[in-house]
């Protein structure tokens, strides 16, 4: 079962999602069919780290889905300078639909800011240099990713798992990006994340799981799945107070922009 190049109108996307983690090789072709029949038509499965850029390519060659290849702040370790020359290569020879996973993470504290910082302006390079969107990990660290993204004036793209505030979210908007909401919209305690799920333009944002990570919070004990965007998108129509048909079509139509694909 492949997805569809560019999904039906009505269909749901996974913006984000590890359709190549070891927690779902178990049932692959079952998470699959799962996520076709709760009508999502298509997901982005962003690489990592350079040692796994072939396992996101083989995602697509089995599933047809799309991908992104990046360098990933929270496994700085296994990045090697001429892991930039491979990712390079990577943008080149594969067409993947963005750069990413890339990003800033200032909560895990074995992770070098100065390394972190540098890395990620040669990645945005790369995508200014190849035209590609960008698939952003922002964890405590939006100014400092607004900063480089105002410093290389990237394609746009979606600034993954979005938790900041208000005025960091209109700030990412400015620069052309969507926010991803998902699992931790869920949350009923979640109530800065719910309340920008509600309030923020229609328009800034996409739908994403993460899968296997941030699982809802009635599903907390199995990995996250792309399937579970139906009931993602009943929560943030709920949240909005419109019908889902309309929001469906307004996210269809949001991440193929964030992603250049319209």
């Amino acid at each position: 079962m492949r997805f569809d190049a560019l999904p039906p109108p009505g269909c749901l996307i996974d913006s984000h999602c590890h359709l190549d983690a070891p927690e779902l090789a178990h049932d692959l072709d079952g998470v699959v069919a799962r996520a076709r029949a709760a009508g999502v038509g298509q997901l982005l499965v962003p690489a990592v780290a350079a040692d796994n850029f072939a396992a996101v390519l083989a995602m697509r060659e089995r599933y047809g889905c799309w991908i992104a290849f990046g360098l990933h702040p929270i496994y700085l370790e296994r990045h090697l300078d001429d892991h930039l020359v491979q990712l390079d290569a990577a943008l080149a020879a594969h067409a993947p639909v963005a750069v990413g996973e890339i990003g800033l993470d200032f909560y895990l504290p074995q992770l070098d800011p100065a390394q972190q910082e540098a890395l990620l302006a040669e990645q945005l390079k790369l995508a200014r240099k190849h035209g590609l969107p960008v698939v952003l990990h922002v964890r405590r660290s939006a100014d400092r990713v607004l900063k480089h993204l105002r410093e290389q004036k990237v394609e746009g793209g979606i600034a993954h798992a979005f938790n900041g505030s208000e005025q960091q979210a209109q700030a990412f908007i400015r620069q052309g990006f969507r926010l991803g909401f998902g699992g931790a919209m869920t949350y009923s305690g979640s109530r800065r994340i719910r309340a920008l799920a509600a309030a923020l333009p229609l328009a800034s944002l996409v739908l994403e799981t993460d899968a296997p990570d941030i699982r809802p919070e009635y599903a907390q004990d199995v990995p996250n799945e792309p399937a579970q965007l139906a009931r993602f998108v009943e929560v943030l129509a709920e949240l909005r107070g419109i019908e889902q048909g309309e929001l469906r079509r307004a996210l269809r139509a949001n991440t193929l922009a964030a992603l250049a694909l319209q």
